[in-house]
């Protein structure tokens, strides 16, 4: 298929959004954008979280990594199950009870103001870079698919995915989202589910026979039962677990959506909908990923990681999955930056600028800054984006997991401290408890071997990096009876 042809199927699906963003930001004020009015449909916010939850490094990454890990990931996946179970019960009756538009108004309710601004910090920058780096890998791809081809250079291509982001979250942020996100979901389950059609028809298979060649290739191996190893099965189910509590239940971008549901009963039902749709579809992406390493020897094809899926679809399949490829890559890039950005945005106005407890601000002065805000990030996410290029890695997943480990930590150890402990802290030293325990744990990360030997820490970085901000917030911490928090240091 021609880049000029792809190229303006970028354009109407943009258009498309567009059209969406306009419909539902009328009227839009700064609640509508924090929490969507507290009126979002619970259904379209399950569905809508799938694309916001896999984003364009499962779209790609997952089914790479098949030929090195097999179906490993799905270790992972049943500590996802366990991690959102977590936080439908534990978590959002909290956030519920509290009536929260930001979560880490929790932190600043039970724990002091130094607390809810190092958590706000924390998923700032968290998310900025996690979800930068999702945002590169698919413009990359993007890049090499069409632009280059067209002659356009990585710099424009980035700045004009961020401007588009920009035009249709500016004014309605969740409120809008919630329906783009949904949108965007189901073109990613499309292309996914026409992708895995069409090789298994271009191959001859049935899913029995491809299950049995995938077995024989070493591809559909899943548990790993080597202790010093980092994908240990035990480990990577302790991890998953961990990574969905701190990354979904710990993160604004997620709960905002969540919190955006008129009760706490819908807003469950949205969290056990969107478990069972996931663990689904991670199944098919491995599933997918074993089918294109079945078939790339067939077809000749070299590229491994995340190039792989790319590679054999644009070089060796009709227009029409090309098409459709093009069209789920573009649906897993948007909910990896748009949400992303709305969330940053609320989180930084929120905790950081205090900006809905300022009585000395009207409403439209409050919007001017929100809408400063959000420019900022978007500028922001822009000069990642391209480090990122500069930068350059073979397998994005591999990075994010890696930054969210040192990022989501103090999250954990936060969040952990205010929930299982009724005492106090000295305020002037929470910053410094936060930032020990990242720091120690690239110290640890770092001296592996002289440290543990042959034992290799993989996921378990997150629990740990927690463990250690938790254990750090008890040195500085004094009886309950010093009141909810200490002043005096």
């Amino acid at each position: 298929m021609s880049p000029v042809s792809l190229f303006l199927v970028v354009l109407a699906y943009f258009g498309l959004l567009l059209v969406v963003a306009r419909r539902t930001s009328r009227n839009a004020t700064n609640e509508s954008f924090f929490n969507g009015n507290k009126s979002s449909n619970w259904l379209l916010v399950a569905f809508g979280m799938v694309g916001t939850t896999l984003s364009g490094v499962t779209f790609v990454s997952v089914p790479g990594a098949v030929g090195r890990d097999g179906f490993g990931y799905l270790q992972i996946t049943l500590g996802y199950v366990l991690g959102y179970l977590c936080v439908t019960f534990v978590l959002l009756p909290l956030y519920y009870r509290l009536r929260l538009s930001s979560i880490y108004h929790y932190l600043d309710v039970r724990l002091g103001r130094r607390a809810g601004q190092s958590g706000a910090a924390c998923f700032i920058l968290s998310r900025t870079l996690g979800a930068s780096a999702r945002l590169y890998l698919v413009i990359n791809i993007l890049q090499a698919v069409i632009l280059d081809r067209l002659g356009l250079p990585f710099w424009l291509t980035s700045a004009v995915v961020l401007l588009m982001i920009l035009l249709y979250t500016y004014e309605g942020g969740v409120k809008t989202i919630v329906w783009t996100d949904t949108l965007q979901t189901a073109g990613m389950l499309l292309g996914l589910l026409i992708c895995v059609a069409y090789l298994l028809h271009a191959m001859e298979l049935d899913l029995p026979s491809s299950l049995a060649r995938m077995q024989d290739a070493g591809l559909a191996r899943v548990f790993t039962w080597d202790v010093d190893s980092p994908a240990f099965f035990w480990k990577q189910v302790l991890a998953g677990m961990f990574i969905t509590i701190a990354m979904t239940g710990m993160d604004q971008e997620m709960m905002q959506k969540n919190i955006s549901v008129r009760t706490l009963a819908d807003s469950q039902k949205n969290m056990l909908l969107l478990t069972a749709i996931l663990v689904g579809v991670l199944a098919l992406f491995l599933f997918l990923g074993g089918l294109l390493h079945l078939y790339a020897p067939l077809a000749g094809v070299g590229a491994t990681g995340d190039k792989l899926f790319p590679a054999v679809v644009m070089g060796h399949l009709p227009a029409l999955v090309q098409l459709i490829f093009l069209l789920g890559l573009i649906s897993a890039l948007f909910p990896s930056a748009d949400g992303a950005i709305t969330a940053l945005t609320s989180s930084f106005c929120i905790d950081l600028l205090g900006l809905t407890r300022r009585a000395d601000l009207d409403e439209a002065a409050k919007l001017r800054r929100r809408h400063h805000v959000h420019l900022g990030f978007c500028a922001l996410f822009l000069l990642l984006v391209l480090l990122f290029k500069w930068i350059d890695s073979a397998s994005m997943i591999g990075v994010i997991l890696k930054l969210a480990g040192y990022t989501y930590g103090p999250l954990l150890g936060l969040f952990a401290f205010g929930m299982l402990s009724r005492r106090a802290l000295r305020q002037r030293w929470v910053p410094l408890a936060v930032l020990a325990g990242p720091a120690l744990c690239y110290v640890v990360d770092r001296n592996q071997e002289l440290i543990f030997g042959s034992y290799r820490i993989g996921l378990e970085l997150l629990i740990m990096n927690g463990s250690l901000v938790l254990a750090a917030l008890f040195l500085i911490s004094l009886p309950a009876s010093a009141g909810p928090v200490a002043n005096d240091g």
